[in-house]
């Protein structure tokens, strides 16, 4: 097989092709690469970088540098959705992502439904849709992954939290009602990144778990919303990479029901295993964000084998780096994948 460019290797993969060896990434969003490490050798900084198309695209430049990851990975956080629709939020700094400082609503029944038109129109989405276009122009070869966060931990930004859960099981034509008005936006901003030059997008949904939902619920909100939002993407012939955060065992078997063309896993997960009980499934994680921040390079390089050796499909971080990260431990990553099993 001749060389393939970093966006071939990864849309084969999705597409249950053959390659060289498997991409090594970091799409962007829950999994920011833009460490202070990176952001003090360039002098691209956030939070500037959140509300910038010219910055965002050249930090997401300085990322793909620098780390070695095969991608470029916009936005840098996950409260785009939350601000736009309505939530107030803090920006953070160079050394701490943005967080929801107020939730818009107190309860599901209490959500005031906007345009969605209008909405796509506010906030940061056009300097994330600017920032894919200028890269997917600039550097055809290399990936531009478009990062959403999924419906129900969208929903649960908007609306406080506490009383978000309770409304899901005392409340339910309310809680069904305003995912829904969550999903139909995201399809619409997900489309809009698509249009304009990304390539794939990866969801992230840390609030859609069988830890926090338990099965039930997980199927009931988190499969039905996350494939109406991946049917949604699929149908701009776009594919999609979906993270489920923490321990799976309680809803493992309905992790095959989600129609993404890659799950992406936390650490705590065993991805050999998991390949081997459902081998259909295209694999992504799952190195230790925690070893990434605190290990060495060469238990990092080892850690990266064992992934390797068990045949993960995409190699990445396991879930959200910490801006602390050490730039060297996610290089022996990196480079140990292109490297290939020594």
């Amino acid at each position: 097989m001749g060389s393939l460019s970093p966006k071939e290797r990864i849309l084969r993969v999705l597409k249950k092709d053959k390659t060289d060896r498997p991409p090594v990434v970091c799409p962007g969003g829950m999994m920011n690469a833009a460490i202070v490490d990176v952001m003090n050798k360039t002098g691209h900084t956030l939070p500037e970088a959140h509300h910038s198309d010219r910055l965002m695209a050249q930090l997401s430049y300085d990322v793909y540098e620098h780390t070695g990851f095969e991608n470029f990975g916009i936005p840098f956080c996950m409260t785009v959705e939350a601000e736009v629709l309505g939530s107030e939020i803090n920006f953070g700094s160079l050394e701490c992502e943005p967080k929801i400082e107020k939730e818009a609503f107190a309860s599901v029944s209490e959500i005031k439904f906007k345009d969605i038109a209008q909405m796509l129109k506010e906030g940061r989405i056009e300097s994330i849709v600017q920032a894919g276009y200028h890269l997917s122009e600039k550097y055809p070869d290399v990936p531009v992954i478009g990062n959403l966060t999924g419906p129900i931990s969208t929903t649960s930004s908007i609306v406080d939290p506490m009383s978000f859960l309770k409304d899901l099981r005392k409340d339910k034509e309310n809680a069904h009602r305003a995912i829904d008005y969550v999903t139909n936006f995201l399809i619409e901003y997900a489309k809009l990144m698509i249009d304009n030059g990304v390539d794939l997008i990866s969801i992230g949904d840390p609030t859609a778990t069988g830890e926090i939902l338990g099965p039930k619920m997980f199927e009931e909100y988190a499969v039905r919303y996350l494939n109406k939002l991946i049917d949604g993407i699929h149908s701009l012939n776009t594919p999609v990479i979906v993270h489920i955060c923490g321990n799976m065992n309680t809803v493992k078997n309905l992790i095959p029901q989600i129609k993404s063309d890659a799950i992406s896993t936390d650490a705590v997960v065993n991805l050999k295993l998991l390949k081997k009980e459902f081998p259909f499934l295209t694999t992504m994680g799952n190195l230790s964000t925690y070893l990434l921040q605190f290990g060495t390079p060469e238990k990092v390089h080892d850690q990266t084998i064992r992934l390797l050796n068990d045949g993960i499909d995409i190699i990445s971080p396991a879930c959200g780096l910490s801006t602390s990260s050490s730039l060297e431990n996610i290089q022996a990553l990196t480079n140990t994948v292109k490297e290939g099993i020594q």
